[in-house]
């Protein structure tokens, strides 16, 4: 059921993340503050560093996003599966 609930879900869960991050972006201002901050200070710490250099930070940063991908992925599926579960928890409750 796991990898089968990933996969059905994979799009949707692509689409609300991606909305969640454009409605941060748009309506919390400190959220939309500390991006940028950490934007501009990568940024500069990036462009200060060597060229063989820049080009591990690269690497190192394409990581962390893959990571960052992979946990709010899971994240996001483990909210859904104890949903689920307390939805089916409160009916059987009520019964």
């Amino acid at each position: 059921m796991h990898n089968t609930l990933e996969s059905l879900t994979e799009p949707l869960v692509r689409i609300r993340l991606e909305l969640l991050y454009a409605e941060l972006m748009e309506g919390h201002k400190e959220y939309a503050q500390l991006s940028s901050e950490t934007n501009q200070h990568f940024k500069s710490l990036r462009d200060a560093l060597p060229g063989q250099l820049q080009h591990t930070v690269f690497l190192y940063e394409d990581a962390q996003i893959s990571l960052q991908t992979i946990l709010e992925r899971s994240i996001y599926i483990q909210g859904f599966k104890d949903a689920l579960q307390l939805f089916s928890e409160l009916q059987n409750s009520s019964i």
